[in-house]
């Protein structure tokens, strides 16, 4: 049973902000999508997952170095996103969000069989040329793999936030997020703009396919990281870049907090449902989380 200490703290919170940090990354695909279609992507995990088998698999079979690799995962993601919002999504653009919810949760069950179909059950592996020495800050030290995800989360975090408050791209993505009836009466070429945004998701979920992959090992057991994405964007607000911040160090945070001084008591696994019990408070006390736009419909 640990005791409580400064120094034991300490380190349980710097590596849940590490990987909040990486959480964030894929949560960031989340919000790119809501952001530009007003839509749930219910696959953004099973997009990871797809991700990081690209990763593995050029790395494995093609012997290529893990930058090309890495960039051949993030070019085959925008170009499944791109295709996906083709072939399955555009035809619900005017339907009910619901429709484009269920599509999604569709894509999750066919990326799932057709990773194993393709790739195959076993675990794949992506190696990450920074080593596997723990990086020594002084009183806590932390792997190299996180150390990188965290960095790579912080430069893509800053690159969409530019990206959505600056550029003319962003700005009209968030126009047709707001109104689609009003972007096109505008000019805005509404389909073009959706398959931008899911393009931009699919390499999100690269980067992150990429970095879990090399810290877990690539199966289609690394889809259920994404599943650590509802309670982020619940908490931080599905349309807030900030929000995915805040949320992802929150849920970090607390689970590494709950691993190392609650589960001696329990036995094990309170990491595992921790942030589902923030995601239950925060939709019973701020259901449209710290930064997301309050919404208020009467029915």
């Amino acid at each position: 049973m640990p005791e409580f200490d400064w120094q034991f703290t300490l380190v349980l919170i710097t590596n849940g902000v590490m990987i909040g940090l990486m959480y964030t990354l894929i949560a960031l695909g989340f919000v790119l999508v809501y952001k530009a279609t007003d839509a749930i992507n219910f696959a953004a995990g099973e997009f990871v997952m797809f991700a990081g088998f690209i990763a593995a698999f050029a790395a494995a079979a093609a012997g290529a170095p893990f930058l090309v690799s890495a960039l051949i995962a993030i070019a085959g993601m925008a170009a499944f996103g791109f295709g996906l919002e083709r072939v399955v999504l555009r035809p619900l653009i005017g339907r009910p969000v619901v429709a484009v919810i269920m599509a999604t949760i569709g894509v999750a069950a066919l990326l799932r069989g057709f990773s194993t179909l393709i790739f195959g059950a076993g675990t794949r592996v992506i190696e990450m040329p920074v080593g596997d020495e723990p990086i020594d800050l002084g009183l806590i030290s932390l792997p190299p793999v996180q150390l990188v995800g965290a960095c790579v989360s912080l430069v893509s975090l800053a690159v969409f936030t530019w990206f959505f408050l600056k550029s003319r791209t962003g700005i009209a993505m968030r126009a047709v997020a707001d109104s689609q009836q009003v972007a096109m009466a505008m000019g805005i070429n509404v389909r073009r703009y959706f398959a931008l945004a899911w393009a931009m998701a699919g390499i999100v979920s690269a980067l992150g396919g990429v970095v879990w992959g090399a810290m877990l090992g690539v199966d289609n057991q690394l889809a259920v990281v994404g599943l650590k994405v509802f309670p982020v964007v619940i908490l931080g607000g599905l349309d807030s870049v900030p929000g995915a911040v805040v949320g992802g160090l929150i849920v970090g945070v607390v689970e590494n907090l709950a691993a190392g001084y609650l589960d001696p008591y329990v036995g094990g696994g309170t990491k595992d449902f921790a942030p589902y019990i923030l995601m239950i408070i925060a939709l019973m006390i701020r259901p449209y989380g710290i930064f997301g736009r309050r919404l208020i419909e009467r029915v």
